[in-house]
């Protein structure tokens, strides 16, 4: 073995099988990133039942209590936990910030691993 390359073992069936099964994961996840796209949302800057377009501040109002509307909406079909008559950019504005608030965020991990 004058090439240098001493104990080094090229090809055989472990690496055809590490490159099928990565051929494989590849081509799998494909469709699952694709199943996860949003769709539009046709009702969008549309007037709901209540005569208005949800925007920013019920957007915090409604990420806000999601986790209480998600039990509810396990036992209820008239209940959502997204409001679909909003104003677009705004309303998801709200609804994450609302979330972020209900769980609290990330702002006190760093001092919180400080204090142990």
């Amino acid at each position: 073995m004058g090439d240098g390359r001493r104990g080094v073992r090229l090809g055989g069936a472990r690496t055809v099988m590490w490159r099928t099964a990565a051929v494989v994961g590849l081509l799998g996840i494909g469709p699952v990133l694709a199943a996860c796209a949003p769709g539009t949302n046709d009702a969008v800057r549309t007037v709901g039942e209540s005569g208005t377009v949800a925007g920013f501040w019920f957007g915090l109002w409604h990420g806000f209590i999601s986790p209480i509307t998600f039990v509810i909406s396990l036992f209820t079909e008239s209940v959502g936990i997204y409001e679909i008559h909003n104003n677009g950019g705004w309303y998801d504005f709200g609804f994450l910030i609302g979330v972020s608030i209900f769980f609290g965020g990330s702002a006190g991990g760093g001092s919180r691993a400080k204090r142990r």
